[in-house]
């Protein structure tokens, strides 16, 4: 979702939010503990942003369990695609990635 009070289009700054809901499918209790984005801008640009788990927490789910959260992105073009993944640790110790699928981030027109 384009953040169209909080950017400045002629200082070539676009705010984006995202929002997500990661559920656990699978049977075995697990904990996200990283997170990588790809971004690719409307101008040729990658940028790659790693971190430690999602907006400062590292949540556990059981199975069947949900969380949900929000964040942005700060372009400096008008457009540009994402996607990424998670690493999670299920309760036996064995690593579990989740893909985030790719998505577009667009400044409408006229904005």
């Amino acid at each position: 979702m384009y953040l169209r009070d909080q950017s400045e289009p002629s200082q070539q700054h676009y705010v984006f939010a995202y929002f997500v809901r990661i559920e656990n499918v699978g049977p075995q209790p697990a904990q996200l503990v990283s997170r990588r984005w790809l971004i690719h801008d409307s101008s040729g640009e990658d940028i790659e942003v790693e971190g430690e788990g999602v907006v400062g927490q590292l949540p556990r789910m059981e199975p069947g369990e949900k969380f949900s959260y929000n964040s942005f992105h700060l372009l400096n073009t008008r457009s540009a695609v994402a996607e990424g993944s998670y690493l999670g640790i299920d309760s036996n110790g064995r690593r579990v990635l989740t893909r985030i699928p790719r998505f577009e981030m667009v400044v409408p027109d006229g904005r």
